[in-house]
């Protein structure tokens, strides 16, 4: 079987999408809820834009031969707060300011102040706009919740665990509807498990798990966990999680879910890690995301063999170590062309 490809979330946005992504504002700035959050609104006014772009997302990864695209998130200024507004519970009027990422960002956040709840799930409309561009199932993504936790400032429940419970029911609730129109792809993100291994195994994996309760098994169920997002391309310096916790992690969630996303350019993991996929799919980064440096498909080829000394073709799937945000459409689609041409060699 070939090895199949996919992205792991967001994509380059054209100038014409009238929201910028978080990491090309200030986040210590005292406006940035008008430069980020404020930016837009669901009144309609900039649907068309919203619509071309994730249309333009779409095209350029199956163009470059990818199985799994996905929507590019082009209507999302981060993954998380994109979430958060539609689930009650969140003020994104008077900000909070933290420090997060064990010193990486010093900058002002949604509060949370009462009870979170579902709301009116929203990717179901992202969903329907990238399909309907597509011949192929599009992947979805949402934050897990303990990256929310880890993104917003929690003035209300002051017990993480408990905070976690109700936001993968929320969570939950978002992804059935995804499930429900059709999606066959989901995936939750939690970079902050490699920031807060501890957090993670206490009580994370199984609030993980939660988010997706009652999920037909035709569903692949996907997590991904990166070791940090760098706020700004060729940044080698940009603290990053220590990739060893990835072996704990790994004994925690393998089979818990279909598929487990993990970096593997910019760390490059011990071989013995790979044994550690013992049931789930190893979605495994093959190129760097915040470098402009553009890896070859020989490069790549070399790691996916290695790779596959241990862990059958079936059970391997091709990606980058992240989101593409950082890169410009040219550099995103140089480097997935030469993943593609590596994992159709093999």
């Amino acid at each position: 079987m070939p090895v199949r490809t996919t992205c792991l979330g967001a994509f380059p946005k054209p100038d014409w999408v009238p929201i910028r992504d978080w990491f090309q504002v200030d986040l210590g700035d005292a406006d940035y809820a008008e430069k980020v959050i404020g930016k837009w609104s669901d009144d309609g006014k900039h649907d068309d834009d919203f619509r071309r772009a994730t249309e333009r997302a779409v095209q350029i990864q199956l163009d470059c031969g990818i199985d799994i695209p996905t929507d590019g998130e082009q209507r999302r200024e981060n993954y998380v707060h994109y979430q958060c507004r539609y689930f009650s519970g969140f003020d994104f009027v008077n900000l909070e300011r933290r420090v997060l990422r064990n010193g990486a960002y010093d900058c002002v956040l949604p509060a949370i102040r009462s009870d979170v709840t579902p709301g009116k799930p929203v990717l179901v409309r992202d969903y329907e706009e990238a399909q309907a561009a597509s011949p192929v199932p599009v992947k979805m993504t949402l934050p897990g919740p303990l990256t929310i936790i880890d993104s917003t400032a929690d003035c209300h429940y002051r017990d993480d665990r408990r905070l976690a419970e109700d936001l993968a029911i929320a969570l939950n609730h978002e992804i059935l509807a995804l499930a429900e129109a059709g999606c066959l792809h989901i995936q939750v993100d939690e970079p902050v498990f490699a920031r807060k291994p501890e957090a993670a195994l206490d009580f994370g994996v199984d609030a993980l798990e939660s988010c997706f309760t009652g999920v037909d098994p035709s569903v692949n169920r996907t997590t991904h966990m990166c070791c940090g997002y760098p706020d700004r391309i060729d940044n080698p310096d940009y603290p990053k999680a220590d990739n060893r916790v990835y072996y704990d992690l790994l004994s925690a969630l393998d089979g818990r879910v279909d598929a487990i996303s993990i970096e593997d350019s910019h760390c490059n993991n011990d071989l013995s890690l790979f044994e550690h996929f013992r049931k789930s799919v190893a979605i495994v980064g093959m190129f760097g995301i915040a470098r402009s440096r553009v890896e070859s498909a020989d490069e790549i080829q070399r790691r996916l063999e290695q790779i596959l000394a241990i862990l059958p073709s079936e059970r391997v799937i091709a990606a980058p170590d992240c989101g593409l945000g950082h890169l410009t459409s040219d550099l995103a689609t140089r480097k997935l062309r030469n993943m593609v041409e590596a994992a159709a060699r093999i």
